[in-house]
């Protein structure tokens, strides 16, 4: 018979949380609006893959709507990409956020919002409540312009 063996108390992982911020809160951009989100993402957004594959991104935002970072949650084929809201929520409370916004392209220039965005849409406006973190907007990006899904009235 084979020996069980005992678990060492030094093969536990510890979990340690750090974050460096190393812009001033005094230079960081506001986004008070989703033309102004529109606006930052498309400065920072690969512009040869913008109509080449689907991209779903976070804004970080503090309490008083100053833009803390923007994260690249993941990236798909041509016509969706796998958004795992552990990551999503893990990054913003890393961060510190207070809320999010978020945003996907849509490769095929299509502004509209399909079935599944908008159920992926209240997954995270309601898991984002569980967690006192905001969630607020969604938007989808082309290169002709944006959706909002706040401003659509689909973010309740």
């Amino acid at each position: 018979m084979q020996e069980q063996l005992k678990p060492d108390l030094f093969s536990v992982t510890e979990v340690e949380l750090i974050y460096h911020n190393k812009v001033k809160a005094s230079q960081r951009r506001i986004v008070s609006s989703a033309k102004e989100a529109y606006d930052l993402l498309m400065d920072c957004w690969e512009q040869n893959k913008l109509d080449l594959l689907e991209q779903f991104k976070i804004i970080l935002l503090d309490r008083k709507n100053n833009c803390i970072g923007i994260s690249n949650i993941s990236v798909g084929g041509t016509s969706s990409c796998v958004v795992d809201p552990k990551i999503v929520f893990a990054t913003a409370l890393k961060a510190k956020a207070e809320s999010i916004v978020m945003a996907h392209n849509h490769p095929s220039g299509n502004k509209l919002p399909s079935e599944s965005d908008k159920k992926l849409t209240k997954d995270f406006v309601n898991a984002g409540k569980i967690l006192q973190l905001n969630v607020l907007d969604h938007l989808i990006i082309t290169r002709d312009g944006f959706t909002s899904f706040a401003e659509e009235g689909l973010i309740i």
